[in-house]
């Protein structure tokens, strides 16, 4: 007589799982390739790549729901295609490309999705984080029920408009769901070098806001925390902050040499690899065998190649796309064809 399975070990579904795994497959493959390509000089510009935090939007997404709103800084490929976006439009974005998602004009920083309500890479420090408290001011102005989870690094929290955004938030109990991916450097300074608190949570404790650090290598706990976030912002509960505590492989950039921080220490962080936590519990459910897990590597394989065709073979914008999308107005007089 076949032995009875025993009942699942997590309170999360087989099809959640089998999401999240092709969802951060997707994210790393994506900018695995994007890392090979500006080596060739296919990509120029700026380019930070999220390899190592997939958990932090892949757990983001499950969480909210699709009319919330999205803003982020300039570490940003990934969070559109968690959303959503075609891969297609992200790579010729960062190929400078017409068919881009932003025309080709943003780049790997300005990536912009209004379709699935992502508003934005920015590339100013911390720039984002008091839009993000206007995006909220607008959905609880407007009565929509949905909220705006606005992320940064851990290297914004030490901008000014970091502490407006969160005492204003509080204030006008916006529904803004504050995360502080803190993958340990702000650019190549260690958080300890730059703060007597190394807490970051604990930064929203001076406003009242509920705070709380998250591990940010382990998808569950992502989910966890922004869905109870989420509870309490529509439910008019006001702002939360949360610090993921997460790690990235590669350097802030691709122009940087890591001279900061040893093997030991990335290694200690890749043996804690978020996609290998969700495979493992994928295999050790019965929920998927190693080929069915090959199958979607390939799937996934295929949607960047394809992305990277797509890329070649687009055209380049047009220059008279310089003066369009600067101005709401068409006939603004300062704007000299």
């Amino acid at each position: 007589m076949a032995k009875e399975k025993a009942a699942p070990t997590t309170k999360f579904s087989k099809e959640q799982y089998v999401t999240w795994y092709e969802q951060m497959q997707l994210m790393r493959k994506f900018e695995e390739k994007a890392g090979q390509l500006y080596g060739q000089q296919k990509i120029r510009g700026f380019c930070h790549l999220y390899i190592g935090q997939e958990a932090c939007a892949a757990g983001a997404v499950s969480a909210l729901q699709k009319d919330d709103k999205w803003i982020t800084a300039y570490r940003d490929h990934a969070h559109p295609l968690a959303l959503g976006t075609s891969p297609n439009a992200v790579m010729a974005e960062l190929y400078g490309k017409a068919t881009g998602i932003s025309k080709g004009k943003g780049g790997s920083m300005h990536m912009f999705d209004k379709e699935v309500n992502f508003m934005g890479g920015h590339g100013i420090v911390g720039g984002q984080v008091p839009l993000g408290a206007g995006i909220a001011f607008a959905e609880k102005y407007n009565k929509t029920g949905n909220l705006c989870i606005c992320m940064m690094g851990d290297g914004a929290v030490r901008q000014g408009a970091f502490h407006e955004a969160l005492n204003l938030a509080m204030l006008y109990s916006l529904p803004v769901i504050f995360v502080i991916e803190n993958n340990g450097y702000a650019m190549g300074t260690s958080v300890a070098r730059t703060s007597n608190v190394t807490d970051l949570y604990k930064l929203g404790l001076a406003y009242d806001m509920p705070s709380k650090p998250v591990d940010g290598m382990v998808v569950e706990e992502i989910h966890l925390a922004v869905e109870e976030a989420a509870e309490r912002a529509r439910s008019g509960g006001g702002p939360t902050l949360l610090e993921f505590r997460t790690y990235r492989y590669k350097g802030h950039s691709m122009s940087d040499p890591q001279k900061y921080r040893t093997r030991e220490e990335l290694n200690q962080y890749r043996d804690r690899d978020p996609i290998n936590g969700v495979k493992a519990t994928l295999l050790e459910e019965g929920w998927a065998t190693e080929e069915e897990l090959k199958a979607i590597d390939q799937k996934v394989k295929a949607q960047v190649e394809e992305s990277v065709k797509f890329s070649e073979e687009s055209p380049w914008p047009d220059p008279k796309e310089a003066y369009d999308d600067v101005y709401i107005g068409p006939d603004y007089p300062f704007v000299m064809d």
